[in-house]
């Protein structure tokens, strides 16, 4: 009886050390821009009100997170349909954002990653225009902008320009086999390769006339550009969503509700409009994470 009580004693006092002990913490990866800060600082924020302990790895490129996520280095992170199927899987990603999820979904599954329920919001590649030109010119979609700019061409005027990241512009999945299905051509001298993000500016300054944005920006609406619709369906689904080790969703059994619950309030225009406080009116990443998640009840 004596062996047996004190037995009980120690399996007691391990307990409550054990619940005393802190959790491992959640360890949460983001890329390096803007919007997979806010991302990251939205889910680190919102967890650790629901009593989990995080912790946050940022400013990643995107291999090397994957990579970090595959090797149990992360936890969770958010990640983008598109850049899963032809950078992770190289595999062709479709423009319809359900089915990319879907494959996306199902070839992680063999990696032990879960994807949860994406978010309205498709961070996907797009040209843009200042509103007022595009307005005057009645361009609305890209076979509107190729008409024009041959237009232009047949009567001697000057030579449209674009303005490209150097990746979209050398890349096999890039700028020649878009021009291929829109069935137009661009001299070298056409090309104005610079950095994504001046990208928007030379729109804005009237330095090119259209440009590669990527349609969560928020310098879109601040800078009042026009996104023309991708109308032949050429660039793939980049649906934000969290992804999760599975091992890590089994041992928190509410993780993947309350990452749904997240990921339900993000849309393009809320995740846009956040860009926008960071980028434009250049607030804090965590002042206008935190200000999301309390206006939504979150915190």
């Amino acid at each position: 009886m004596f062996r047996f009580s004190r037995w009980r004693r120690a399996c007691a006092a391990l307990l409550l050390a054990l619940a005393a002990t802190p959790a491992l913490a959640l360890t949460i990866g983001s890329k390096n821009f803007t919007e997979q800060s806010l991302l990251s600082s939205l889910t680190a924020q919102y967890l650790a009100a629901q009593g989990y302990p995080v912790s946050q790895k940022t400013d990643l490129a995107t291999v090397l997170m994957r990579t970090a996520l595959e090797n149990r280095q992360l936890d969770l992170v958010w990640d983008y349909t598109g850049t899963a199927l032809l950078v992770y899987h190289h595999v062709d990603a479709p423009s319809d954002a359900q089915a990319a999820w879907q494959q996306a979904h199902d070839l992680d599954a063999l990696k032990g990653l879960v994807w949860l329920n994406p978010a309205k919001m498709n961070n996907t590649y797009a040209f843009a225009m200042q509103r007022q030109v595009a307005e005057a010119r009645g361009i609305r979609s890209l076979s509107d902008m190729v008409r024009a700019m041959q237009a232009d061409e047949a009567a001697g005027n000057k030579p449209w320009q674009f303005g490209f990241d150097p990746e979209f512009a050398g890349r096999s999945d890039g700028l020649k086999p878009m021009q291929a299905r829109y069935g137009f051509a661009l001299a070298r001298p056409q090309v104005r390769q610079m950095d994504a993000g001046l990208v928007y500016n030379a729109i804005r300054d009237g330095f090119v006339p259209v440009g590669l944005v990527y349609t969560t920006d928020g310098r879109i609406k601040g800078f009042d550009l026009t996104v023309l619709e991708d109308d032949r369906h050429y660039f793939p689904s980049y649906s934000a969503t969290p992804v999760v080790r599975a091992e890590v969703l089994a041992a928190n059994p509410k993780l993947a509700e309350q990452l749904n619950t997240l990921s339900a309030l993000l849309s393009n225009d809320a995740i846009s409009a956040m860009n926008a406080q960071v980028d434009i009116e250049h607030k804090p990443v965590a002042e206008v994470a935190r200000a999301f998640l309390a206006a939504h009840g979150l915190i």
